[in-house]
């Protein structure tokens, strides 16, 4: 096991050697937010067929020379189109079909005259001149049968779904995602709703993590278990029964009561590293049990947030085959009094380029994290930052 390594090693040792877990069919009603495993090719042409973009008369735009107010052209109204109808009587010279938006356009016409540019009767009196496809929409015009639509590896949002239902397809082929373990332990938490004895502390790490996978679109089954080796290591062997990646919180440092060091080998997991050179979460350790991964992060909760963010979504990431999380750059607009000797991440509001740092920084202190969306990074070695200060920042 390798100790004291930097943040980028951390997450090649953990994700290089992993791959996708596979794919599944999901409706389009269950896709929101997972990620194309393949490439999507149009079955059709959209729109399928040339269509008015407006409510008025289509016709050949060769009747309307010199049309105006003053010389409107007459013409015959012989068919009436509405959105969904088949159109099959044709054009003729010196003919018109009334049509609504979106209709087919029939066979014969070059163009469309909007309704309030006629006197909307039958003959219909035409007060303007069009060019040939003038308020013509052409079949084909949003995408081609056989063009890639969407490609592998997008994440389907919801302007991604309705393409997909456009062309009349009722599943997309998506990565699958992984089942996240969640185990909390230590023998000084208990659950909220329940008294407080002294000494004791409600838990808020279960909570924390689970909302957070909850939120990026995992489904997560939870634990919590007392400072027992043993125990500890029955209830991680339970829990990767189900899922395909465990994260724990608590125990890793080097207390008395840091448990994993005895508890992983219990399990006869294999133990990669341990200590990682960033602040907060420095004893964050990563081990493997029967391919499987287990991510064991710091208990203090500001800790478990931001080495959740670093580590485990890049992990979960490959695991998903998505894309990991997505890095920026910032201007403080709040001071940082603090040297920072080791790698540190902040907690702050990113805004339109500018960040903004909330009070109170420690690493067991999780209210001042509400509101915030980035973790701003301050390089080893930095002085306090001033205002103005330029930072990498993770988007939350």
């Amino acid at each position: 096991m390798v100790t004291g390594i930097s943040l980028e090693e951390a997450v090649a040792r953990m994700t290089a050697p992993l791959s996708p877990l596979g794919t599944e069919a999901l409706s389009l009603e269950q896709a929101l937010g997972r990620t194309l495993a393949a490439d999507v090719t149009a079955p059709l042409d959209q729109p399928p067929f040339d269509r008015s973009p407006l409510d008025g008369y289509a016709l050949r735009s060769t009747d309307l020379t010199d049309a105006d107010k003053a010389h409107p052209t007459v013409l015959e109204v012989v068919d009436t189109v509405y959105a969904g109808d088949e159109a099959n009587i044709p054009v003729n010279p010196g003919q018109a079909v009334r049509i609504m938006t979106g209709a087919m356009l029939p066979p014969g016409c070059d163009c469309v005259v909007p309704q309030e540019d006629t006197d909307q009767g039958s003959p219909v009196k035409i007060f303007v001149s069009l060019n040939p496809y003038q308020n013509y929409v052409y079949r084909g015009t949003d995408y081609r049968k056989g063009s890639v639509l969407l490609k592998k590896g997008t994440r389907l949002d919801a302007a991604a779904l309705g393409v997909l239902a456009s062309t009349g397809l009722t599943e997309a082929e998506v990565c699958r995602r992984p089942r996240v373990g969640l185990l909390t332990t230590g023998d000084e938490v208990v659950s909220p709703g329940t008294p407080l004895p002294a000494g004791k502390i409600y838990g808020s790490n279960q909570m924390l993590l689970a909302a957070r996978l909850a939120e990026l679109g995992f489904e997560t089954e939870t634990a919590h278990q007392g400072d027992d080796p043993a125990a500890v290591a029955e209830a991680m062997k339970q829990l990767l029964k189900t899922c395909d990646v465990l994260i724990t919180t608590g125990g890793v440092s080097v207390g008395d009561k840091d448990i994993f060091h005895q508890a992983l080998p219990l399990l006869g997991a294999e133990q990669v590293f341990w200590r990682v050179n960033l602040k907060p979460g420095t004893p964050a350790m990563y081990s493997v049990w029967q391919n499987k991964p287990i991510l064991s992060l710091s208990g203090n909760p500001f800790a478990a947030a931001a080495t959740f963010e670093l580590l485990a979504r890049p992990l979960l990431a490959a695991l998903a085959g998505e894309e990991g999380p997505r890095w920026g750059e910032g201007v403080l607009d709040t001071p940082f009094p603090k040297a920072s000797p080791r790698r540190r991440f902040i907690r702050g509001r990113y805004e339109n380029g500018h960040i903004t740092l909330p009070e109170g920084h420690s690493s067991g202190m999780l209210s001042s994290l509400v509101g915030c969306n980035c973790l701003a990074e301050l390089p080893a070695g930095s002085p306090p930052a001033e205002v103005g200060t330029r930072v990498r920042i993770l988007l939350l």
